[in-house]
């Protein structure tokens, strides 16, 4: 099952980035590089770009690493979230307003003294958003939406479960305000 869940996942991958690169002819002001400017708030780094697929709609890509220590317990690890935005403005992709499902995987290791493991989490929701591209230069992107994500923990040592509450996994909110560039 869970092959069948990882393949699934990187399929899904596939299939987007194949998007991504399949048309020359958005090559000009078709593009935004951005940061989430919330990620430091949690010791992350957070990196999304996006590619207008179509005049309504665009295909994004995030990629964050996270890293921090809360007492003695280490927690480090990367996420990736691919996302396709249908944009409901009267204005051209990438600019305007949005609604966008989107799914996520996170893959974490965590240390505790002599206990040590993996937390791997998997999930989706559906964000709804604006953007606002500034002399056809400066990106600006807001959204706000609910998520759901469900998690497996692996111990690779010691006895400890990593109980992470429901931090990682179940309901929850997916928010961020990025700042960018369009190209």
């Amino acid at each position: 099952m869970k092959v069948i869940h990882k393949i699934s996942i990187i399929s899904v991958l596939l299939i987007g980035l194949s998007g991504l690169f399949s048309s020359q002819a958005y090559a000009q002001k078709g593009n935004v590089l951005k940061i989430n400017i919330f990620s430091p708030i949690a010791s992350t780094l957070n990196l999304q770009y996006e590619r207008k697929v179509s005049g309504s709609s665009s295909f994004q890509l995030g990629f964050y690493y996270s890293g921090f220590s809360i007492n003695e317990t280490k927690f480090s690890g990367i996420g990736i979230t691919p996302e396709y935005r249908f944009y409901l403005s009267e204005t051209e992709a990438p600019n305007g307003f949005y609604v966008a499902p989107f799914i996520r995987y996170q893959n974490f290791t965590v240390s505790n003294g002599p206990n040590e493991g993996t937390i791997t989490t998997t999930g989706g929701g559906l964000i709804i958003g604006k953007q606002w591209i500034f002399k056809e230069k400066i990106a600006l992107d807001i959204f706000l939406g609910p998520k759901y994500s469900s998690r497996n923990v692996t111990v690779t040592s010691g006895t400890d479960t990593f109980d992470t509450g429901n931090g990682l996994s179940g309901f929850g909110i997916r928010a961020g305000v990025c700042f960018g560039l369009a190209f």
